[in-house]
């Protein structure tokens, strides 16, 4: 008795998958408008977000539904959705574009470009730890620096 009430649905199985993937899109859209930290470079304050958000969609999610078949539908419907988005976004130069960030410049012949760093929500002291990981010490040794989508600040300097 008791298992067949963890199985057994509280709401249709379409309305579980309408919830997963409207919140789904509604989190994909939201995060790439966000910004371009990776996951290694959120802050507490990205963290504490991420977190509350979690919470504040999961009952949007769920519903009234708090059974294991509702979990398992509602987990592989958002599965699916992100592998299905994915393989369009290798295959789509256009929704490539859409669904991802694009680089930025930071550094230009040794300038900083503080416009985009302004854009970009990056402290000088960010710009500064991407560069000192390439092995530079002053925006001045750099020809260009750049925020990938990743989130990573790829440099090439000068040559000596």
């Amino acid at each position: 008795m008791a298992m067949s009430h963890l199985l057994s649905l509280e709401i249709p199985i379409w309305e579980k998958i309408l919830r997963s993937a409207v919140i789904y899109f509604f989190i994909l859209i939201a995060f790439r408008f966000a910004g371009k930290r990776q996951v290694g470079q959120l802050t507490p304050f990205d963290l504490v977000v991420l977190l509350i958000i979690s919470n504040v969609v999961q009952n949007a999610l769920i519903g009234e539904d708090n059974s294991l078949t509702g979990g398992i539908i509602g987990a592989v419907t958002i599965l699916l959705l992100n592998y299905f988005v994915s393989t369009i976004a290798y295959r789509s130069k256009r929704v490539r574009r859409l669904l991802e960030a694009s680089p930025t410049l930071l550094i230009h012949d040794g300038k900083v470009l503080h416009k985009s760093l302004e854009k970009e929500h990056m402290s000088f002291d960010d710009l500064l730890m991407g560069l000192r990981q390439q092995g530079l010490t002053e925006p001045s040794q750099a020809r260009f620096a750049v925020l990938e989508e990743t989130g990573h600040i790829s440099v090439i300097p000068y040559k000596d």
